[in-house]
């Protein structure tokens, strides 16, 4: 650590030369190193400081016999551990899209109306765990089920290393609860998938040939009202040669959600470039070739007893409303432990 907080001091001090802007792509790559940097420096430092101020306090609270006091400095011993064990887990997140931005989408599996409503849990969900790390989370696709629920929605998540976590949720999801829409009260069996793609910055070149491409447009499905936008403003690209379908109605904008199809389009077309890089390496090293993404990956039982087990690392909780409020890491963190 101490050799990246002496180049992020280099790099500042390069930043405050006056003719530093002259040459603006060279100053782009030097701020770019220095963000990547601080990204491992500042949460470091975060947690030096908290802990030594607790060290240094905590034998004069037990002298004094401050009881509340002394339970605040626990508590904060405990975050402390959560923070230092998610920046050891990030050391393993070296991959070269690790870093990126990502679009997860979950689509709805077997389960009739029952799949649509769990296609809305597990987004919501994702939007918890993203808000508890800080990351920002929004709807760039999403179509109503018939009934209720959804039957698919694609959130982009911006934070710090979002794909190289999220990548652990790439799977299929099982839900088993006594169905609200099933007036005799039954148990139900549902599943949705749900895929991760990296988002991909200008900075790296796809190469996207027109004659290549299906774009259909057509008008936004929403709950009705005035809001209702009354234009095909909406947009769905088809990559003929990959089958790759994406859509976007999120804004009022055409042009708008043609913008956002295209990101996403270019961010699954050099993911499976590097996937297919990653399997000739492995192939060539002769290593055993990571676990399918459409296997399932995860079972959360509401009823007759609650559990969420992940059937690649059978690491389990019996907290499903936690698990379901956002608490994922304990499940990100073991993947990404034993598959890296």
């Amino acid at each position: 650590m101490a050799s990246k907080e002496a180049r992020v001091k280099e790099l500042e001090t390069t930043m405050e030369d006056p003719d530093f802007w002259l040459d603006s792509d060279k100053a782009k790559k030097v701020i770019d190193e220095c963000k990547k940097l601080k990204v491992w420096t500042v949460p470091y430092q975060e947690i030096k400081t908290k802990f030594e101020a607790i060290k240094d306090l905590f034998p004069d609270a037990i002298e004094a016999g401050e009881e509340e006091f002394l339970q605040e400095m626990i508590s904060e011993m405990g975050q402390i551990e959560r923070n230092l064990g998610d920046l050891e887990v990030r050391k393993m997140l070296s991959g070269e899209l690790d870093s990126k931005n990502c679009y997860l989408s979950i689509n709805a599996g077997a389960g009739g109306t029952e799949a649509c409503d769990w296609v809305q849990m597990l987004a919501r969900m994702y939007q918890r765990w993203g808000v508890k790390r800080n990351w920002k989370v929004e709807t760039v696709d999403t179509v109503p089920g018939e009934v209720a629920g959804i039957k698919n929605i694609t959130l982009k998540i911006v934070g710090d290393f979002a794909f190289g976590y999220t990548k652990a949720e790439k799977g299929v999801h099982r839900l088993v609860r006594i169905s609200p829409f099933d007036s005799g009260a039954r148990r139900h069996t549902s599943f949705a998938s749900v895929d991760v793609t990296p988002e991909i910055t200008d900075d790296i070149d796809v190469e996207i040939k027109p004659e290549e491409l299906r774009i259909d447009t057509f008008r936004a499905s929403g709950a009705g009202g005035q809001h209702v936008n009354v234009t095909d403003s909406a947009v769905r690209i088809t990559h003929i040669p990959t089958g790759i379908v994406v859509s976007c109605q999120a804004e009022r904008s055409q042009n708008q959600n043609k913008e956002t199809c295209f990101k996403v389009l270019r961010s699954k077309l050099y993911e499976l470039e590097v996937l297919e890089r990653e399997r000739k390496l492995r192939e060539m090293g002769g290593k055993k070739m990571d676990i399918a993404w459409g296997s399932q990956i995860r079972n959360y039982v509401f009823q007759p007893y609650t559990l969420v087990k992940d059937t690649r690392t059978k690491v389990e909780s019996g907290n499903i409303q936690a698990v379901m409020d956002g608490d994922i890491d304990e499940f990100v963190y073991a993947y990404l432990k034993e598959f890296g």
